[in-house]
């Protein structure tokens, strides 16, 4: 039996009226707060590929590939759970969250690119800066040996752009209902659950991550794996490609329409982003 003070779960429209709040939110920042924030999100999310290579490393031999393959995932989560419950910005989340404000006539497009456009490149930027730091110390720490890298690296380089596509679609799907089920989670461990399990789900079936893959595939490249910079392109550009549908179509443009086709218009959204509030009015 529940008791009456147990919260209640978040309706359909408050998780709504909280992704286009903190959407706003972003929306509304400055160049450089985006840009820090995206520099501190593409430096953080490298410690899971980072971390995953330590666990290919330590467990060389030791464990079965299926046992093996579910320890290298969980690593591959921590990198998410510390950007996501930091709250840093990752390009990834807002493929739908920032989204949502522009289909709710609420931002515009050009918005929205800017904010992708500072976020993607501090993303990147952040992501090439703990990989060279990673290839650098990990090594002399006797942690990870270099063909770690390459393992991983070449994991997701190896597939055709039609593939990568169609498998980063996935991905993109999968992280931007990690942003409606944050924005569900009733306190900081089921948010934590959340992106555990979604980060998981993504490193268990390797889809590729523009940006957590990104340092994995630059991992590899600094490393000297046989990692080539066409190969580093090749996966960026059609891994962001298929990010950015996953995430806008596949949830931004389907949770907002079936928002709005269960009953509630644009009107009666009513979202106070200076304080942190997303009500229903009444009709």
């Amino acid at each position: 039996m529940s008791s009456d003070n147990d919260p209640s779960p978040t309706s359909y429209q408050e998780i709504l009226g909280l992704e286009i709040e903190e959407g706003l939110s972003q929306l509304q920042r400055s160049n450089v707060g985006l840009a820090l924030s995206g520099l501190s999100a593409g430096l953080d999310i490298g410690f899971g590929p980072f971390l995953m290579a330590v666990v290919i490393t330590m467990s060389s031999g030791a464990f079965s590939d299926p046992l093996t393959g579910l320890l290298v995932a969980n690593a591959y989560a921590v990198g998410f759970i510390f950007v996501v419950l930091g709250r840093s910005e990752l390009f990834t989340e807002h493929t739908s969250l920032a989204v949502v404000p522009v289909l709710n006539g609420q931002a515009s497009v050009s918005k929205l690119a800017r904010l992708w456009g500072v976020i993607y490149v501090s993303n990147l930027v952040g992501g090439a800066l703990f990989s060279l730091l990673a290839v650098q110390v990990g090594p002399e720490l006797t942690t990870v040996e270099m063909s770690a890298f390459g393992e991983i690296a070449h994991g997701l380089v190896k597939y055709s752009w039609s593939t990568t596509v169609l498998a980063a679609v996935l991905a993109g799907w999968l992280m931007g209902l990690m942003t409606w089920l944050v924005a569900a989670g009733q306190n900081t461990i089921s948010q934590a659950f959340f992106v555990w399990l979604v980060a998981v789900v993504i490193g268990l079936a390797h889809l590729p991550h523009s940006i957590a893959g990104s340092v994995e595939v630059m991992l590899g490249m600094f490393a000297r794996q046989g990692i080539t910079v066409l190969d580093f392109a090749h996966f960026l550009l059609w891994s962001t490609v298929g990010n950015v549908i996953g995430g806008s179509v596949f949830v931004g443009l389907l949770k907002y329409g079936h928002g709005i086709r269960g009953g509630t218009s644009p009107e009666d959204i009513d979202v106070d982003v200076d304080e942190g509030t997303a009500e229903q009015e009444s009709g």
